[in-house]
């Protein structure tokens, strides 16, 4: 049997046979034993392989540090598969597993260079991967540049990356700690990659309905003509979650909230609602558009952070009934620690199209609903002309995007309330993707992976862009950092977050929407 027809049986179980034409493709993953890489990396791989989207020449090289047989680690991951990878059947792991492989290769170990490139060029040899790498790091970003250097190494070994394949690399974010570090990533990638081979990964554009935003925008006559400050009066971008650091107190401790969620997750967002048209949907017309929303928002100076920025960190408190314990009751926090769990930030867009239109970001940990979502808030009617008939409840229109959970799409407008009196009420239109279309979307990282493999760096963050969203973010981070916080915790776990947030928006005759 060939070693082709024992690697891929994907095309006759999957049903579609990599319709896109993704290339033979060797995937080394580091950080292999991790959680993410157990939870979401390679059930997304499952499910590619059943649906059909991987190559025909396709493996999977796990790097760790402990000594282990493909067979043992093979056995460990079928055990996870089986538990994450979600209706993916038996024989799609099977097939897939005969694809895994592993090898033991510390970044610091001289030796590394060595047994990562020959195991790289016998994968290829026997699966027909034809020099072909796409690299992930999923690991602590203090493991970043041990592996670049390795990587830089391993690449100048013989049949390590033959002429015409690809060499690329996703990393998980964080892409520095702040605007040096995040300068210096950029420099020591661009030591082993050239940009066009570096994709910086941010999960949540790779949810359905924020790829949605541009068709939304761009599809529809209805919506792109009232894109603008003349009918949109503000602009609130939400992340709310019910958990807290999850045993995660380590990592959250050196975080925060702002650097979690605001300089990255959130700052997207912000950027696929404002920007221009691109001329073209290749992915350099799109990360432009995306950079110059950057570009034109306005810097919040050090002296104005208390009024454009507040912080916050969660209290005991109950969600959903039950009694939850206080951050800095967290497994490895501090016990008088000064790191938010909650952050709101007021930014403003200095061009033709948001000029007078505040965005409000919002994020925070134990917070009454999990809910992400971009709330679209219309101007109001210039006359209210049905006040004189009666009492009415005529709300603000808004178009809300749900990006989790249950997504879709709703509208908000005013309706009469059948009956003899003219008395109007608020209604909502409401789209849900898995009624419409009867499927749920792909999970993020399944779009973002065949993405990468397909070279495609659209949903990806270029390394300018995370630079100039670290610029913005900067003044708030140091002045955080040099003043102490006041009566943190500062909000109760199960509320909508500090009373501070509300009084930011109320400031500028605003409230924030409850869930």
């Amino acid at each position: 049997m060939s070693p082709l027809s024992v690697v891929n049986p994907f095309r006759s179980v999957g049903g579609v046979g990599n319709p896109k034409g993704v290339e033979p493709t060797l995937m080394v993953l580091f950080g292999a034993t991790g959680d993410l890489a157990k939870r979401k990396i390679i059930p997304s791989i499952a499910n590619l392989a059943q649906n059909g989207l991987l190559p025909s020449a396709f493996a999977l090289l796990c790097v760790g540090r402990t000594d282990q047989t493909d067979d043992a680690y093979r056995a460990e991951l079928k055990s996870t598969l089986r538990e994450f990878a979600h209706g993916v059947p038996v024989e799609v792991i099977d097939a897939l597993l005969r694809n895994v492989f592993f090898v033991r290769c510390p970044p610091d170990d001289p030796n590394s260079v060595r047994v990562l490139a020959e195991r790289m060029v016998g994968i290829d040899r026997d699966r027909g991967t034809r020099g072909n790498r796409l690299f992930y790091l999923s690991t602590p970003p203090s493991a970043f540049f041990p592996i670049l250097e390795l990587l830089g190494r391993v690449r100048t070994q013989p049949g390590a990356n033959p002429d015409r394949a690809s060499y690329r690399v996703i990393l998980e974010k964080p892409f520095g700690r702040d605007l040096e570090t995040a300068i210096d990533l950029n420099r020591r990638l661009l030591d082993v990659f050239r940009e066009h081979e570096i994709y910086r990964i941010d999960h949540y554009l790779g949810k359905e309905t924020v790829q949605n935003v541009l068709v939304l925008r761009f599809a529809n006559s209805i919506f792109e003509p009232l894109w603008n400050h003349r009918y949109i009066d503000h602009v609130q971008i939400s992340v709310a979650e019910t958990l807290g650091v999850e045993g995660r107190g380590g990592y959250y401790e050196e975080s925060g909230a702002l650097r979690d969620m605001v300089q990255n997750h959130i700052l997207q967002l912000l950027c696929l609602v404002a920007m221009e048209p691109p001329a073209a949907l290749d992915p350099e017309s799109i990360r432009d558009e995306r950079r110059k929303v950057l570009r034109s928002i306005r810097p919040i100076l050090r002296d104005d952070v208390d009024l454009f920025a507040v912080r916050g960190q969660y209290g005991p408190g109950s969600i959903g009934g039950k009694r939850v314990p206080g951050y800095r009751e967290e497994p490895s926090v501090k016990p008088n620690s000064r790191t938010e769990t909650y952050a709101a930030v007021r930014f403003d867009i200095d061009n033709w199209r948001w000029a007078g239109v505040p965005f409000y970001l919002r994020t925070g940990k134990r917070l009454p609903k999990k809910v992400s979502e971009v709330a679209i808030v219309f101007r109001d009617i210039p006359h209210r002309l049905f006040d004189a008939q009666g009492p009415t409840e005529l709300d603000a229109n808004v178009l809300s995007l749900r990006i989790q959970p249950d997504e879709g799409i709703a509208l908000k407008f005013g309706t009469k309330v059948p009956g003899f009196d003219m008395r109007v009420r608020p209604v909502k239109m409401d789209f849900q993707y898995g009624a419409a279309f009867g499927v749920a979307p792909p999970e993020a990282y399944e779009r973002l992976l065949l993405d990468a493999m397909l070279g495609d760096p659209t949903l990806f963050i270029r390394g300018d862009i995370a630079e100039d969203a670290w610029r913005l973010v900067m003044p708030i981070v140091d002045v955080w950092a040099n003043s102490t916080p006041e009566g943190f915790p500062n909000y109760e776990s199960g509320s909508f977050g500090p009373a501070a947030a509300d009084e930011m928006l109320e400031r500028d005759g605003y409230s924030w929407r409850r869930f």
